[in-house]
């Protein structure tokens, strides 16, 4: 597989530095194949989202590979639909796949919360850590 170059590298988003070599290639090739469908812009990015959160899910400050290939949520299931999104958590994951993540993220009342409580204290604690490494 090739490696990224040097101007794709600096390019990527600091959560995606973080991670595997197969998650930046993934964001990298779709990126810039998009670029060269729709130009440079939102749409690319969005685009190199949709296709890396197919794969990876976002734990903490880095991408991680799911267990399954597939659509995160029902935002990303539909094409062309617009809304909000689970933010790169799986919240088609288990519920006791989605509890492991809150633990290790070190989530408070975990025990308690339900599948989609689950979801949305994934993404807050996502969004903390990836602050917190900036």
């Amino acid at each position: 597989m090739p490696k990224l170059t040097k101007d794709q590298t600096e390019e990527l988003p600091a959560t995606l530095k973080r991670s595997s070599a197969k998650a930046q290639r993934t964001f990298a090739e779709t990126h810039d194949a998009a670029v060269e469908e729709y130009g440079e812009g939102e749409r690319a990015h969005r685009t190199a989202f949709a296709s890396l959160k197919r794969g990876f899910e976002k734990v903490g400050d880095h991408w991680e590979p799911k267990a399954e290939h597939g659509p995160s949520d029902e935002s990303a299931a539909t094409p062309g639909r617009r809304g909000r999104t689970a933010g790169g958590v799986d919240a088609n994951a288990s519920k006791a796949h989605l509890y492991e993540l809150a633990q290790r993220l070190g989530v408070e009342g975990r025990s308690k919360m339900s599948k989609d409580e689950l979801v949305e204290a994934l993404q807050k604690a996502n969004a903390k850590a990836t602050r917190a490494s900036r």
